[in-house]
């Protein structure tokens, strides 16, 4: 991305951010003859979309109608480096299974991968831009060695997660997916959400009962969905959730049982769980794909009434990263309680040690980020300009920037060999 390229108003861009999200969310879900009537600028924000939301290979597949050149070529481009991709996921995959199977050390694959084997996708269609696995504490130091057998190191962590990587930081080759990007590893200890700031943990339910050592499924189902509605509630609550995660969730859902139903209203034993209506209530405004009417009685009662009242009015664009907007207080709705709310503000206002550490850290693995000046200034600088500017989320506004950039240099070579 160039330095010198100036960023576009706050104002164009979010209202190109809303017309273009929209209408391809419609698009996924049904797909209309005719292009949309978009300027140039809406059609490079409608790539900075696609990237986003991890939907650009769906929508090669599904669109029905053909855009401008460079919107179609970048699909095209997409979908090709998600099949390559791919391929990599899979030999990964099988490395890091028999690798364990040697050490006997038993992993969960998480998300994408377990999609994956239930074939919910064609090839290509999801991407993956990490391997998430879920490790026994007892057993991470023997996951770490049969990490470093494959050639990956520890290259951070955080609360949520260890990271491993072949390669150090760099930037990303071109817009998008590219085969040319890392294939890190995520290995958690722990699945859980902070909404907004007590944790929902669902880690115990995950596993199956007996597990073998290497690469083991969910324990059903009910595990599956429920770790991907609480993950899409995580998102939600900070703004961050990506389209990809709820066609994960509409096209799960016809899978499930009355059992898997029940078992997802007990995952946390006695405590039902709430945050599943936000999601769920996504999925069915989006993709017309509803859980049972007696699950979503049971859930919306146990939800907290504000959430309750506000989920169902929720839209891409306020809680995805289609909203270009750094809220001072995301996801605030989450709280439970009055006491929950402020410390969840107080959170806000005075991140602790290792909340501040993660922004710096989210700095330095994102070398794209560093052409827009956030992680490195003081809290209390980022707390005045959200009270006295609008100032843009970084990642939304570095991939508008990236497809603004990769369009201009597109266009300036169609211009040199015509």
């Amino acid at each position: 991305m160039s330095a010198a390229a100036p960023a576009p108003p706050f104002r164009a861009t979010a209202a190109a951010l809303r017309a273009t999200t929209e209408r391809l969310a419609l698009e996924l879900r049904d797909p209309q003859s005719q292009p949309p009537d978009w300027n140039r600028f809406e059609w490079d924000v409608a790539r900075a979309v696609t990237t986003l939301h991890g939907i650009a290979a769906l929508l090669r597949r599904r669109l029905q109608w053909r855009g401008p050149e460079l919107f179609d070529g970048f699909l095209a481009h997409q979908y090709d480096h998600s099949l390559r991709r791919e391929a990599r996921v899979d030999a990964l995959l099988a490395r890091v299974d028999s690798s364990t199977r040697a050490a006997g050390v038993s992993i969960v694959a998480l998300k994408g991968a377990a999609l994956r084997d239930l074939q919910l996708y064609a090839p290509g269609e999801r991407p993956m831009g990490d391997l998430d696995l879920l490790a026994r504490a007892a057993e991470i130091s023997a996951l770490r060695q049969v990490l470093n057998g494959l050639g990956y190191q520890e290259l951070y962590r955080t609360r949520r997660h260890v990271t491993f990587s072949t390669a150090p930081p760099a930037m990303p080759h071109g817009h998008g997916e590219h085969i040319g990007n890392p294939l890190t590893i995520e290995v958690h200890t722990r699945v859980a959400e902070p909404l907004p700031v007590s944790y929902c943990d669902i880690t115990n339910r995950l596993a199956p009962l007996q597990e073998t050592p290497g690469i083991n499924p969910y324990r059903n189902h009910a595990a599956l969905l429920a770790h991907l509605l609480l993950h899409a509630a995580g998102n939600m609550r900070a703004h961050a959730l990506r389209l990809v995660q709820l066609v994960d969730i509409a096209r799960l859902l016809p899978r499930l049982s009355d059992a898997d139903w029940n078992g997802l209203l007990g995952i946390e034993g006695e405590r039902v769980p709430h945050w599943a209506l936000p999601p769920l209530l996504m999925t069915q405004r989006y993709f017309n794909v509803a859980a049972p009417n007696r699950v979503l009685e049971i859930l919306r009662a146990a939800c907290p009434p504000l959430l309750a009242h506000v989920a169902p009015r929720y839209s891409l664009m306020n809680v995805s990263w289609s909203n270009l907007r750094i809220s001072a207080f995301p996801g605030i709705e989450w709280s439970r309680s009055a006491g929950e709310a402020l410390r969840f503000a107080r959170s806000r206002i005075a991140p602790g040690k290792t909340a501040r550490e993660e922004l710096r850290l989210a700095g330095r693995v994102q070398p794209q980020v560093a052409a827009i000046p956030w992680y490195d200034q003081a809290h209390r600088t980022r707390v005045l300009r959200w009270i006295f500017s609008r100032p843009p989320r970084v990642q939304t506004q570095c991939a508008v920037m990236a497809a603004l950039d990769s369009g201009s240099q597109s266009r300036h070579v169609a211009i040199a060999r015509s």
